[in-house]
This record gives structure tokens, sequence and C-alpha cells, in this order.
């Protein structure tokens, strides 16, 4: 395309109701602005496709401009380009077409860390530690994880040939096997039952039950439900519910989580310079009863997680136990670009918690500033790097999907967090109160901001500094 064309086809989309005159420029100085600086654009992008010492794709310069101007907004904004959007819509979508596992890889070689339940793997005697040799006649061995994921996933319904090595074995199995749709769930609880199913009782005396939340994808709050239904049918006394490593996810899905604990009182409030203010209040319709919570969060529960706890918090309803939240108050709209092929995740609004209090960390904010969730008084139990990389190989093993029949794998690692939280649901259910200490409500409620985001929304969040490496799981 020639620098005239392409800056026509520019100042067209900048003034879509009028064709471009120059004069018409002119008689508007933010305008004229604007079209000055798309010629720069334009004229650069000419000079570098003209005369660069090499060629350069144009799309990879068009894609490096957009990344240039979304790093100069915030570090949540982003562009996802048409080679990342599938993994995208089923990072957030929770489904994909595959055969059920996840893997990683180890030595050059790609192993299953644990086939999900009810799946092609797992029905296909696929289990964790066991080897994937090849992928339709392609040798893994120090292949990337994403180009086996990529092999290993595909259309509903459309075979697949593995040959697998199980582990303490020799010799390779070739299986054949039909992708499914594949819904990975968000929710997990303690341990695995002998029947795949996930077992959410913590301990039986008293009745203390234990929820873990991944992310907030689509099904989240239709899979907390469910586990907390079965929690109260077993007469549960009282509820962990585990955030930590929780990097958020749909706004929406918090919003609905936090209603199931509250009759009554503010969820959250959002607003944008061209996002509506609104205002999320519970529902006492579909409330559980009033039995006691305790919220577990850590450095790297963000966005929706800090939504879900700071609610719970400022409502009285729940003890918040750990450490302080990563800071993230901001929503990112996915804006669909390129009739779908990509897409824009953009910060379009901010949220604010039901007391005011600011959960976003701005740039330049120190530790001493007002950000992040808190633990509640005499409950900041920080771990150090070592202790999560711990708890981290800890519960990887105890995760893994083992025959039926096979021995339980009991924990190695000692969850100070998680032992605080039991011991303050013990003194609530023999003291028959459910509610937070009064001091601990309070430190949460003092300042106030102004700042809040939008549910329709995609509320994602990646650190800076990675928390322990996940595995990939077959998409």
């Amino acid at each position: 395309m020639r620098v005239s064309q392409m800056l026509f086809v520019l100042t067209m989309l900048m003034f879509p109701t009028t064709a471009f005159a120059a004069d018409d420029a002119s008689e508007d100085p933010k305008q004229r602005d604007r079209y000055e600086l798309m010629k720069l654009f334009v004229e650069t992008f000419s000079q570098i496709e003209s005369n660069y010492v090499r060629d350069v794709d144009q799309r990879v310069l068009i894609e490096a401009a957009i990344n240039g101007m979304l790093g100069e907004l915030d570090q949540y904004s982003s562009f996802i380009p048409p080679r990342s959007k599938t993994r995208f819509n089923q990072m957030m979508e929770q489904e994909f077409g595959g055969i059920g596992i996840t893997v990683n890889t180890r030595g050059g070689r790609v192993t299953v860390i644990s086939p999900l339940p009810d799946t092609p793997a797992y029905r296909a005697g696929i289990r964790a530690g066991d080897t994937i040799v090849e992928v339709e006649g392609v040798a893994t061995k120090g292949m990337r994880l994403s180009d086996a994921i990529s092999k290993l996933q595909g259309p509903v319904g459309r075979p697949v040939t593995l040959k697998v090595l199980h582990a303490g074995e020799d010799e390779p199995q070739e299986k054949t096997l039909v992708r499914e749709l594949i819904k990975s769930s968000t929710v997990r609880g303690e341990r695995y039952r002998d029947d795949a199913t996930w077992d959410y009782m913590l301990q039986s005396e008293p009745r203390i039950g234990y929820v873990r939340m991944t992310n907030f994808s689509r099904y989240t709050y239709r899979e907390v439900k469910a586990a907390v239904d079965e929690l109260v049918e077993a007469d549960m006394e009282g509820l962990v519910l585990d955030l930590r490593f929780n990097p958020g996810g749909l706004l929406q899905a918090a919003i609905q989580i936090a209603d199931l604990f509250l009759s009554e009182g503010d969820i959250v409030s959002v607003k944008g310079r061209n996002v509506k203010e609104r205002l999320w209040a519970a529902h006492e319709l579909g409330t559980y009863p009033d039995f006691p919570i305790a919220v577990l969060v850590n450095t790297y529960s963000a966005s929706a997680s800090e939504v879900l706890s700071a609610c719970l918090q400022d409502n009285k309803r729940a003890l918040i136990v750990g450490e302080r939240t990563w800071g993230k108050g901001s929503v990112q709209n996915i804006i669909q670009m390129e009739d779908g092929d990509s897409a824009l995740k953009l910060t379009t609004a901010s949220y604010h918690r039901p007391s005011g209090v600011n959960i976003h960390r701005f740039r330049g904010m120190k530790v001493e500033d007002t950000w992040g969730v808190k633990p509640d008084k005499g409950f900041d139990l920080p771990y150090t790097a070592g202790e999560w990389r711990e708890w981290d190989d800890d519960r990887s093993r105890r995760d893994v999907l083992a025959p039926a029949g096979a021995a339980p794998v009991e924990s190695t690692f000692e969850d100070r967090q998680l032992v605080a939280a039991v011991c303050w649901l013990k003194e609530q259910i023999q003291g028959s109160t459910g509610d937070v200490p009064a001091d601990a409500a309070a430190d949460a409620t003092e300042e106030d901001v102004d700042e809040s985001p939008e549910p329709a929304g995609v509320d994602t969040t990646s650190s800076p500094q990675p928390a322990p490496a996940p595995t990939a799981v077959n998409r």
C-alpha cells in the first residue's frame, strides 16, 4: 500500500462521518494535530519499508507499533494477535478440544503431570508420569511444549494417535483417542476421592470444607456452587476459600460468588471514562447459611480474587488470612479486532471495594500506601520463596489423579496459613459466632479512595515475577 493510500485509510478511520478535506481538518486544531501525527506514523512506516537494510514484514511493524502504544498506557492493556487468539479464548473459557491431560517437559520429553477426570486420556489409562513419545507419528523429544500441545489439541470428534510410555515400562504403547470438549475445572478440593472426584471436606471434626479456586472463568461460579452445595448437604460447619496464586479472570464470576455468601451489602462498584458507573449489591435469595468463612490470599492473589476477598472482608463475612494481595483494581475489556481474528485487551474501568478503600497499586506507590487486600489483624503470615516452592511441590503431588485404589498422597508441607484459618474456624464454630474481629474489620475500612471496573470485561493479570512455575494444560 502506498503512503498516500495508507494515509487516506487512516484519515477515514479518524473522520468517519465526512470525506476528508484538508480545509475541514484545518478548522479543528485537535483533528489537524491528529492528522499530522497519523501522517508522521505513515511516513515512518513507509521509510522503514522502503529503505531499511533488510525486508521487514508489514504485519510485524504494525503489531510492534500497536504494542508500543499500549506500552504507554499500563501493564495490563495488550494486543492479542491472531496466533495467540485461540489460546487466549481457551484460557478464558476453560474449554477446548483435546484428550484431557496436563503436561510439561522434563528432560526434553513431554511428560504427563496428571490426566483430567472423565476424559479420553483418563479412560485410556494414561496416568501421571507417563511420557508422550509420539503424536501422529512425530517424535516429541526436544519438541517445544507449545508445539506438543498444539498437536494434542484439535477439533472435537477427530482422533489423534499417540505413543505413550507408561512409567516403569520399557516399550511405548500406541493409543488412538477421540478428542472431546474438555472443560478444565477451576475449582479444586483438598484431595481426590477413589472415584476421581474432588473431596471438599478438609476435616470431619468439626466439619470444615475447603474450596480452592485457580482462577475465575466462565464456569467458576457453577463449580463453586456445586462444591459448596455438596458441603452444605454434608453438614459443613465452616469453610476455607483458598485464593492463593489466583490471578483473577472474569469479574462477573467473582461478583456471582460473593453473592452466594452475602444476603445484603455492596459487592463492588465500577466506573470509567466511557463506562457508566455501576454498583453491584448482594441479594438475599440463594444465600448460603451463615457459617464462618476464612479466605486464604497471598502476593499473587490479584484482580477478581481481590474483589471477592475485599467484599467478604468489608462486609465482615470472612476472615482474611495469609499475605497482602497483588494490588490490581482495573478491568480490561476485550475488544474484537480484524473480524474477531485478533483482540485488544484495553483497560477501560477501575473498581471500588465496598468500603471505598483503594485496591489498585498505581505506579510509584510504596509499601506503606493503601493498595491490595491486607490480611486481618494477627493473620498476616508471609511465606518465604523457599516455602512457596515447597507448598507448590506438595500441592502438585496431591493434585495428581492417581489410578483407582492407589494410596492417597499425604501432605508433607506445614501450611501455617491454612492451619491458622482452621484454628480460627474452630473457635468460631465452638463459640457459635461467625463474626470477624471488630478491630480487623475496622482496619480495612478506615481510608477512602477514588477509583473503580466493568463486569462484561475480562479481568486478567500476569505477575512480573512468576508464581511457582505452572504446568501447561492440553488445550
